[in-house]
């Protein structure tokens, strides 16, 4: 599993810059950039809404990755032992990015 730090405080998982989902699906087939990446897993926050079907935070968390072009794609998995996700602020996935995202 990889070591998740994901500052988009936005997103409904995100609770103290842990996942509460369980996986998460970086998008981004053609990306050539991080910027060209995304969290496609992302809800946003929307008031006090129960998390009532969510798993507890966890630093570690299942990463399918689309981004073909990263370095640390294997088989639409991510392999690397840490990643970021950024985007604070979001509102919707395509302003969120897999900041650890490194082209082949």
């Amino acid at each position: 599993m990889t070591r998740l730090d994901c500052s988009v405080t936005n997103c409904h998982f995100n609770e103290d810059r842990c996942c509460c989902k369980g996986d998460i699906v970086v998008d981004g087939k053609e990306a050539k950039r991080a910027q060209g990446t995304c969290c496609a897993s992302f809800r946003e926050k929307r008031g006090d809404s129960a998390r009532n079907a969510v798993n507890e935070p966890d630093k570690n968390i299942e990463v399918d990755c689309q981004a073909c072009n990263c370095v640390h794609n294997e088989d639409c998995k991510c392999a690397a032992d840490h990643i970021g996700i950024g985007g604070s602020g979001a509102c919707k996935c395509g302003e969120t990015e897999c900041m650890t995202f490194c082209c082949k």
